[in-house]
């Protein structure tokens, strides 16, 4: 199983051999440590537990948790294993992959090396964060006429009628925009430099600079 935590450090482009230009953004990707190991007959489920960069200070529970990998983790994500189905395509290869990912022990350490150019990825992460916007900024809304006396240029008009005598859910209104969790599916790595654990993978990616982001392997 292929899966990385990382930060956004920003965007940039990249020529190829025949001079064509390709966006990408640049992303520090692990080093990773194997923090916990979980298995289906202890746990109920097959997973790993991946630590990513270092901590100034641990509370106890957390120095308990990393005892046993000698980690010193900043943050800690959970990859589960075991979802494969057997009707897929590539099912034998990817639950091969799997297999060998069971067999990591707590304490082993993953690069940016199990990444290679042209393989498909999705990448997780937290977008910005807008704060509180209208439905015009927020859903799209056209504003209102300016004139013949009108006030409402950039409200969202009625929301309902007398009847059921409330408001519906999901109802396009005001509130909240952003900080939410989006996964980008089917990019691709263009580049790799595993010496200095980077990789630049093909458009934009969610969140701000210096931004967690979580990369898995796709198909």
């Amino acid at each position: 199983m292929k899966a990385l935590l990382g930060t956004k450090l920003g965007m940039t482009q990249l020529f190829d051999e025949n001079g064509n230009v390709a966006r990408v953004t640049l992303i520090k990707a692990g080093p990773c440590v194997v923090t916990q190991v979980k298995t289906k007959d202890i746990d109920g489920y097959d997973a790993i537990q991946l630590g990513f960069g270092e901590s100034k200070k641990l509370a106890k529970p957390q120095v308990g948790h990393l005892k046993n990998s000698g980690a010193n983790s900043r943050v800690m994500r959970e990859m589960r294993l075991g979802q494969i189905q057997d009707t897929h395509p590539l099912a034998k290869e990817l639950m091969a992959d799997e297999e060998e990912t069971k067999k990591m022990k707590a304490g082993d350490t993953i690069d940016a090396s199990i990444f290679e150019v042209g393989d498909a990825i999705m990448v997780t992460g937290t977008s910005k964060g807008k704060g509180f916007a209208g439905v015009i900024k927020r859903h799209n809304f056209a504003t209102g006429r300016k004139t013949h006396g009108s006030h409402a240029h950039r409200g969202h008009g009625s929301i309902g009628s007398g009847y059921p005598q409330h408001v519906f859910k999901a109802m396009k209104m005001a509130g909240r925009m952003g900080s939410d969790q989006v996964t980008i599916k089917g990019i691709k790595v263009v580049a790799v430099d595993a010496a200095n654990n980077l990789i630049a993978v093909s458009g934009a990616v969610p969140g701000p600079r210096k931004g967690l982001v979580t990369i898995k392997g796709a198909v």
